[in-house]
């Protein structure tokens, strides 16, 4: 990654709850799980989301100290090819239905620890995979796609999407497609913009792909090293109906976040949830 690139000025993040507010001017349907469009998100969601956008600009090198995100809606024009949208129906899931989605991977330091706790609840998840790790792990990548769980493109090295020309942002969602679809005998359905900074290319060159953009509507800030309690805290505080959990599997020192996982994932299950990924 490049130290000295900034973050655009007009920071945005995709994020579900706001894409479905504005279907229309992104030309993306995002849809909640059990929840009717429109319906804001839990309060602890939006909380967390407005602190993290407090500050200065953030360098793209500091990412996986402060990756981006905010409550402010993207302002993209409609993407040609259109981003393709499937019916609210996908996401619904019985009772309370919520995503866990984990972003950076696969690690061998801390992906096995979270597939463990997921396979030991008998738990679906998503894992937003980076090609650079894919191809020095694709036996782990084997692991999670056996596990039931659904592998998403979070690009090649991680860099910000906005900042580069439409060639660049092809390679890094192509070669992290195509090693995917080596590796698993698939493509990806889904991405993930890097920092959730996404822009109208991004949007055209993951349909022409074939995938649709998925955000998030709770960061668990796992990346900040809060402590395994503060984010178990956060999590079970955010959780709602139809949300959306931002983790991590790599990108740093991840204990926190595998151990966290293991204490609130239980009390989700307790409290009644339904652990659920989107079909498409």
């Amino acid at each position: 990654m490049k130290s000295d690139q900034m973050l655009p000025s007009r920071r945005t993040v995709l994020r579900i709850a706001a894409c479905l507010g504005a279907a229309a001017t992104t030309g993306t349907l995002f849809t909640e799980l059990g929840r009717s469009p429109g319906r804001a998100a839990a309060p602890g969601a939006a909380a967390g989301a407005r602190g993290a956008a407090a500050g200065p600009p953030v360098r793209e090198s500091a990412y996986r100290l402060q990756p981006m995100t905010a409550d402010v809606p993207p302002r993209f024009r409609r993407a040609l090819p259109p981003v393709r949208t499937r019916p609210f129906e996908r996401f619904r899931a019985p009772g309370r239905g919520l995503v866990l989605t984990f972003d950076d991977g696969p690690d061998p330091h801390y992906t096995p620890g979270i597939l463990s706790t997921l396979r030991q609840y008998h738990v679906s998840a998503m894992f937003f995979v980076c090609g650079s790790m894919v191809a020095d792990n694709p036996e782990l990548l084997r692991e999670i796609a056996h596990d039931g769980h659904i592998v998403g493109n979070h690009t090649w090295s991680h860099p910000l999407i906005p900042g580069l020309p439409p060639s660049k942002i092809r390679s890094e969602l192509g070669r992290t497609s195509e090693l995917v679809e080596q590796t698993l005998g698939a493509a990806p359905l889904w991405y993930r913009a890097p920092y959730g900074a996404w822009n109208k290319l991004s949007f055209e060159i993951g349909a022409e792909l074939g995938m649709e953009p998925l955000g998030w509507t709770l960061d668990s800030r796992d990346w900040t090293v809060p402590g395994t309690t503060t984010i178990v805290r956060r999590v079970l505080d955010g959780a709602a109906p139809g949300v959306v959990i931002l983790s991590h599997d790599a990108g740093g020192n991840r204990s926190e976040s595998v151990a966290a996982l293991r204490r609130y994932l239980p009390e989700l299950l307790e409290a009644g949830y339904t652990i659920t990924v989107p079909h498409r």
